[in-house]
């Protein structure tokens, strides 16, 4: 837990009282290789901090290909947000892709802890601001303006240790091209 706790208190530093209150939703799980966390079509209950392992969120498109989004590795948290706030369907599924050990908390009983304890409210903002807003607004823009090399150099640079843990196909889908476009741009470095 020691890990889950100092990556909460990097956003913002939690009380006392609200790590008690909040280690009380608290649950070790470990998910096989391939097992799902999420299944697309699944209503979104939990959010899950990896504590070891890799997990992808991906979607499938009307072609029946799978579209990688993003992957979690360790100290990320994970869930279909948009989903949990809608308290609707997903439209992601989130799959282990190593032995993966997770720590999760029902997502209704985090936010009534956000109303009690406004340490764990500033947690969630700043969490949402860096990656629901910061990142994900530069991964829109570099999909949309750079070329495919571009966002291979650019995540081999932010992501080196993952390129070693993921097949070739898992990166060429994150990168929203094919295992042969991939194998043509690391050629041609």
């Amino acid at each position: 837990m020691e890990e889950f706790w100092k990556y909460i208190n990097s956003y913002a530093i939690i009380s006392t009282a609200a790590q008690e209150a909040w280690q009380e939703l608290l649950t070790e799980q470990k998910l096989a290789k391939q097992a799902y966390f999420l299944r697309e079509g699944s209503t979104p209950k939990r959010v899950a901090f990896v504590k070891k392992g890799l997990l992808s969120y991906f979607y499938t498109d009307k072609d029946g290909a799978t579209v990688i989004k993003k992957f979690f590795p360790e100290q990320t948290l994970v869930a279909s947000t948009s989903a949990m706030l809608l308290q609707q369907a997903s439209q992601f599924t989130i799959q282990a892709l190593e032995p993966t050990e997770i720590i999760s908390y029902p997502f209704e009983g985090f936010r009534l802890l956000t109303q009690q304890f406004p340490d764990i409210s500033r947690f969630y903002i700043r969490y949402l601001e860096q990656h629901w807003v910061i990142e994900k607004e530069i991964g829109e823009i570099s999909l949309k303006y750079e070329t495919a090399g571009q966002r291979y150099l650019d995540f081999k640079h932010k992501q080196p240790q993952l390129l070693q843990r993921l097949k070739l196909h898992h990166v060429a889908s994150y990168l929203g091209i094919t295992p042969t476009q991939l194998s043509r741009i690391r050629a041609e470095l």
